[in-house]
């Protein structure tokens, strides 16, 4: 008896074996295929992969891993499928339907263990699946990000986009967007880790985009390298091509890193984050204007002054540099000093219509101290006299800024500022029909 037992467990445990490696097989054979599983196939699958799922306990070390693979990656299977027979639902809300972060940690967890897992074996079964996978996943959580991103759910965007960079480490540009998502987010602790991942990497996100238009579609397209651009471009489906450089984020990464950490108190951590960047880029000009941004932020304008004025010796034409120097000098009611910075502003761009509305900032004020002396005369002939004279410097500051106020205009005419601005200056040279028209596009 006691050996009809032990052949008889024996025989349960071979069946058990024989039933799942059967399932393992039907499992891969639907995932070698090239094309997205049909809504019967999906059913085998699933049904396939959940029967599989039973015999983990009993599985061996290499089955196990097989076995969470197949489990794990369903929603991408599903995903692929929904979006093959989609009938004007776009993927992003498909997305949504698929997946929730936990899933997406798991397909990416049994990507990566297979990978390894073949790597370590020698013997390669899914690693061409997933290498044909892993795009088709990046753009499925980019599609499921831009879902979250829409719904305002940043922090879980942010998270997403950071599976995907998990998913191939090589597309450091999905950290990069993650971050972004968490600080809009304003979850900056989450911020502020995947910032210290960037930094570590040395990231800088600059590169060149290579696009063309498509003659069918009329619409501008990226290409990965110049040489596919250039092929479509030979066999015409493609024209207008234009290369497209992008600047170096790194300078925009070190100063979110030290504006995180003075919101946190942690104001000698920002200067030294900023002070170790430049040390390892000196030449880099977007860490001296985050520089810049940090005093600004902290109220040191002394020391904003001094890297500021250091960038415009290498840039003197930089307009919002001069113009920030203005808006300092104006705040410190040093007025002449401000006047000339706004002026210079405008010199570099004349489109720059804050500066306009601020040089008249300027003459309204000094116009106030002239209207208190005003009031304060009496009505001798020596006060009448100078009555007189503070009434044409009236009008020639009010001439004066008329230009300056309907050239602001001309480039914003939906700015307040500037129509209030332009209606006192109006008002005040008694030009009525143009003051009623102004008044006219003042909103409540």
């Amino acid at each position: 008896m006691k050996k009809v037992v032990i052949l008889a467990g024996a025989l349960l445990i071979s069946g058990v074996t024989f039933a799942q490696k059967n399932e393992l097989k039907s499992l891969k054979k639907i995932l070698d295929k090239t094309e997205a599983p049909d809504a019967k196939q999906l059913s085998e699958y699933k049904s396939n992969a959940t029967a599989a799922k039973g015999f983990l306990g009993s599985a061996d070390a290499s089955d196990k891993v097989y076995i969470n693979f197949y489990n794990d990656i369903t929603p991408l299977l599903e995903y692929n499928s929904a979006v093959e027979i989609a009938k004007g639902e776009n993927s992003n809300a498909i997305a949504k339907r698929f997946f929730s972060q936990a899933k997406l940690e798991a397909m990416v967890s049994s990507m990566n263990a297979v990978t390894e897992f073949e790597k370590t074996s020698g013997k390669a079964v899914h690693s061409k699946d997933i290498e044909k996978l892993k795009p088709m996943l990046s753009t499925a959580i980019l599609n499921y990000a831009i879902a979250l991103g829409n719904d305002k759910k940043y922090s879980e965007a942010a998270k997403a986009l950071y599976s995907s960079y998990q998913l191939d480490k090589k597309d450091q540009d999905n950290l990069y967007y993650a971050s972004t998502y968490a600080i809009t987010a304003n979850d900056y602790d989450l911020a502020l880790k995947y910032y210290n991942e960037l930094k570590d990497l040395k990231y800088s996100g600059e590169k060149t985009n290579f696009l063309a238009r498509n003659i069918a579609t009329e619409k501008e397209e990226s290409f990965a390298t110049k040489d596919m651009r250039n092929k479509m471009i030979t066999f015409k489906t493609h024209d207008q091509p234009r290369d497209q450089k992008e600047p170096s984020k790194r300078g925009e990464i070190y100063k979110n890193v030290a504006l995180i950490l003075v919101q946190q108190g942690k104001i000698e951590e920002a200067k030294k984050a900023i002070a170790d960047a430049k040390i390892e880029n000196p030449n880099d000009e977007s860490l001296m204007l985050t520089e810049a941004d940090l005093y600004l932020q902290l109220k040191d304008y002394d020391g904003y002054k001094k890297v500021v004025n250091q960038l415009l010796e290498k840039n003197p034409n930089d307009a919002d540099l001069v113009y920030n120097l203005g808006v300092i000098a104006f705040d410190a009611d040093n007025l002449t000093e401000a006047e000339q910075y706004f002026r210079k502003a405008v010199s570099i761009n004349p489109e720059y219509a804050n500066a306009y509305v601020n040089i008249a900032a300027i003459k309204f004020k000094e116009d106030k101290l002239v209207v208190e002396k005003m009031n304060k005369l009496g009505t001798s002939a020596a006060d009448n006299k100078k009555y007189e004279a503070f009434k044409a410097e009236r009008a020639a500051t009010f001439k004066g800024l008329l230009p300056l106020l309907e050239k602001a205009y001309a480039i914003e005419p939906e700015n307040q500022n500037v129509i209030y601005n332009l209606m006192t200056v109006y008002n005040y040279l008694e030009m009525t029909a143009k003051y009623k028209e102004l008044k006219a596009k003042v909103k409540e």
